[in-house]
């Protein structure tokens, strides 16, 4: 992921699908592992020799680029598992292990990036520029396997949109479990509003700005998640063996 998403983080979005999209398949999820070199973790390094001619000084440059992309290809590659989470904890960590992996990824491509970037001319840069987001644009399978179609201002998303009203009426939770719901609600509510607070207010222009922009909306998808985990586990544990097979089945609420 993280090589290629320095090219297509140009849109304000963020990495979590809507609602009303199907969860990350097992089948999505297994080719966008196995495809490193494809899409999502790969970096259009002719496309930018091309684009803006670098000396000798700066084809080294890029060159660290291209090994630091090769090293956060590998580290993303490493956070794939042949397992695919049944339950919706489950899930949620595994979601949480991608997030984790895709920003230690950014962090060790976005110096070599920054270095490069910064050895360019004013016209190189804007050479760079012109490649636009949609450079290194991810399959529509790395799409969905991502879920990353939400827009960043659309706060039904599948990591802090749980569906608490199917939720209750599928479970029918009573007493402490309609407690824990509560909180576990509350906790979706404030993930939302975080989520929301991390888009940014105008799109970045330049590859660097789009990097930069995508770690902090990561981020903030890292903090949400860490918010609502206590309070899905907790409601989670109350539930008995029926009412969890019952929660199971209901619109995953979590991709990784």
């Amino acid at each position: 992921m993280p090589a290629s998403t320095l090219a297509t983080i140009g849109r304000p979005r963020v990495a979590i699908g809507p609602v009303q999209r199907s969860d990350t398949s097992p089948q999505a999820l297994k080719q966008l592992c196995g495809e490193p070199d494809k899409g999502v973790t790969a970096w259009p390094l002719a496309d930018i020799a091309r684009a803006v001619r670098p000396d000798q000084q700066q084809r080294a440059l890029l060159d660290e680029l291209k090994t630091s992309a090769a090293k956060a290809a590998d580290i993303f590659k490493d956070s794939c598992t042949d397992s695919y989470a049944m339950t919706p904890t489950g899930r949620l960590r595994s979601m949480q292990n991608r997030i984790s992996a895709t920003l230690e990824a950014i962090k060790i491509v976005r110096p070599a990036l920054e270095n490069f970037y910064s050895s360019l001319s004013d016209e190189q840069q804007a050479r760079f520029n012109a490649l636009g987001p949609h450079v290194g644009e991810r399959s529509p399978q790395q799409q969905e396997a991502t879920a990353q179609t939400g827009n960043c201002g659309d706060s039904k998303s599948d990591l802090a949109h749980l569906p608490i009203n199917r939720i209750a009426a599928s479970l029918h939770p009573a007493g402490k479990q309609k407690e824990a719901l509560d909180r576990l609600s509350d906790a979706t509510t404030k993930a939302i509003a975080d989520l929301q607070a991390a888009c940014p207010n105008d799109v970045p222009l330049t590859p660097v700005g789009r990097l930069e922009a995508m770690q902090h909306r990561l981020e903030a998808m890292q903090k949400a998640a860490k918010l609502i985990e206590p309070a899905l586990d907790e409601f989670y544990t109350m539930l008995s063996s029926e009412q969890k097979a019952r929660f199971n089945t209901l619109q995953r609420v979590a991709s990784p």
